[in-house]
């Protein structure tokens, strides 16, 4: 994250109910779209497209 000077945010300090459903979410997303890639083969906007993608994928398929 510092690398690339993006923050990390969920949810406000001590809110159990959204720390639950980020985890779950980021949890799922790093099964199903990180694990698979070789991250070092691409670029820091691949990655950013790659994670936009699996966002809008999922907003539109699993909620």
């Amino acid at each position: 994250m510092e690398r690339f000077g993006l923050t990390r945010s969920m949810s406000a300090k001590g809110c159990s109910p959204d720390n639950a459903a980020a985890e779950g979410f980021f949890g799922r997303m790093k099964t199903e779209a990180v694990y698979p890639e070789k991250w070092e083969e691409h670029t820091r906007n691949e990655v950013l497209a790659l994670v936009d993608e699996y966002i809008r994928w999922y907003n539109a398929h699993v909620r």
